[in-house]
């Protein structure tokens, strides 16, 4: 009876989590760091703008424009470095993100008027789409399975540092000349790129996209070093070699590699047929990817939270805090929001799952965008003690919105996202997705101070509230968990997706057996 019961109490037993894998991690931070630029390229303009328009004497519509249009230009960027990353590796690619945004630093700093500032915000942009787009990709490419939500969430984790510094580089050069403080800003971004483009160097490829060239050995020696134990390398290995049509046990020197290796050359896997089978004719799993990918990141966006981290001073100044240092050093508590509530969701990711902390962090950000619109709008209808006490309401409901984004929404966003796609589609449906985010991000900006001025700064807040609310009807029934499975099984969660079965299918047939290939070396 006694050993029933030992053996049912084994049986439910939690398997007990292995440790971070050093080297992965090192792989992540390095990958991530890339996204300090672009939350640092991005929050720097709230304040820089308060001194452009003084010394460029240019209006509000200009700054409008200049402040949201990068993130129109980023599409352009994550569109290309889907192609690129294919085409040159994940780490390639990186490099280059660096590279462009050291020149499009330079750019906005040295420019002498608002046409060259403007060539500057298209190239700095650019690496914005490069950067958003390849990090999350490569981290959940290289990570394991259990720490695959941890380790991809650190993107988001630097791009909410990088917010911070660009909050802090407002604030400590706000004293200097006005034709000086500005600049300073911009130009202080070119100096991590350098650093962190020869970094990069030091990572190794992803093991998918080694695989995908036939490279099965050098994609070994990576999963060996990036996996919690030697047979979950293999494992890992085989589920990539499945999706790719590799059957098991050939190596980088076996003609089987060679022949794979040569038809993936100008074939869907260099990205030749995937935007017909993702945006032509997509098969029903994808489209429910699609669905799911894009709904996700529409929504990340049109819930308006770079509104807040761009015009956060201005915002700061209609909840009652007048002086433009002051509103400054305030912005920098947006910053702090956002770097210190993202752990929360990098800890928990892989102990209750990305659906619980996307509700969550969806239904505080719809309850406290709400709040925001109400205490700005009872604002103008309160004497001035009220009025007072309300605006610290206001600034208390912002900060909740920024922790509540940061704690669930803004990383789990691109977590989920870069773990859905098939590897065939993955690149450039990561694209798409920030494409769709980074529009959706440009929309807003470049639109909250006209609609502010036509509906108020609160009804633009009550506007983002309505559709927080609705985004997290979507999570709800859309989105399902994908938690604790390897990235080849969380496709499945879609449906079944027959070209992948057919792939392996062809592999099968197709492919001889080991004893031909023998008797053949036999025989030469």
């Amino acid at each position: 009876m006694s050993t029933s019961t030992d053996a049912v109490a084994v049986a439910v037993a939690p398997a007990k989590r292995p440790p971070i894998n050093k080297y992965a991690f090192a792989c992540a931070l390095l990958a991530s760091m890339n996204s300090v630029l672009l939350g640092y390229d991005i929050s720097v303009m709230s304040g820089a703008q308060l001194f452009m328009k003084e010394d460029l004497k240019i209006t509000d519509t200009q700054i409008e424009i200049l402040a949201g249009v990068i993130n129109i230009y980023s599409l352009f960027g994550s569109l290309a470095a889907g192609f690129t990353s294919d085409w040159l590796g994940r780490r390639y690619t990186m490099v280059l993100a660096a590279a462009i945004f050291f020149t499009g630093a330079l750019l906005m700093g040295l420019a002498p008027d608002y046409g060259l500032l403007m060539v500057g915000r298209f190239v700095a942009g650019i690496g914005v789409g490069f950067a958003l787009m390849i990090a999350p990709v490569y981290t959940a490419e290289v990570a394991p399975t259990s720490a695959r939500g941890f380790l991809t969430s650190f993107p988001e984790v630097f791009n909410n540092f990088g917010i911070l510094l660009g909050y802090v580089s407002n604030f400590a050069f706000a004293r200097l000349p006005v034709h000086l403080s500005w600049r300073a800003m911009f130009l202080v971004g070119a100096v991590p790129p350098v650093f962190l483009g020869v970094a990069v160097l030091a990572m190794p490829e992803s093991p998918r996209w080694l695989v995908m060239r036939g490279r099965i050995d050098d994609a070994r020696r990576v999963l060996q070093k990036t996996s919690d134990s030697p047979a979950e390398a293999e494992e890992r290995l085989l589920d990539i070699k499945k999706v790719v049509g590799i059957p098991e046990g050939v190596s980088d020197a076996d003609d089987v590699a060679a022949i794979v290796r040569a038809n993936n050359k100008g074939s869907r896997h260099d990205g030749g047929g995937v935007w017909k089978e993702l945006l032509i004719n997509p098969s029903r799993p994808v489209r429910r990817m699609l669905m799911a990918g894009l709904g996700l990141m529409f929504i990340q966006q049109a819930t308006g939270v770079d509104c807040v981290v761009m015009y956060s001073p201005r915002v700061f100044e209609r909840a009652g805090i007048k002086s433009k240092t002051n509103s400054l050093g305030a912005s920098m508590a947006v910053g702090a929001c956002k770097t210190f509530f993202i752990p929360i969701s990098t800890l928990l990711l892989d102990r209750i799952g990305r659906r619980p902390l996307l509700l969550a962090s969806g239904g505080g950000m719809a309850i406290f965008l709400f709040t925001l619109a109400t205490s700005l709008h009872m604002m103008d209808r309160r004497p001035e003690g009220e009025a007072a006490a309300l605006g610290a309401v206001s600034i208390a409901a912002m900060l909740s919105f920024v922790a509540s984004f940061a704690s669930g929404l803004g990383p789990v966003a691109w977590v989920y996202c870069s773990e859905i796609y098939p590897l065939r589609l993955r690149a450039q449906a990561a694209a798409i997705g920030t494409g769709l985010n980074r529009i959706m991000s440009g929309a807003t900006t470049m639109s909250f101070l006209s609609l502010s001025n036509t509906i108020t700064i609160a009804g633009s807040f009550y506007l983002y509230a309505c559709i927080a609310t609705a985004g997290w009807v979507f999570m709800y029934f859309f989105l399902p968990e994908t938690m604790g499975k390897s990235l080849e099984d969380t496709v499945k969660l879609f449906g079944k997706d027959a070209d992948d079965e057919d792939v392996g299918d062809d592999s099968r047939r197709h492919v001889p057996s080991k004893k031909p290939s023998t008797e053949l070396s036999a025989q030469q």
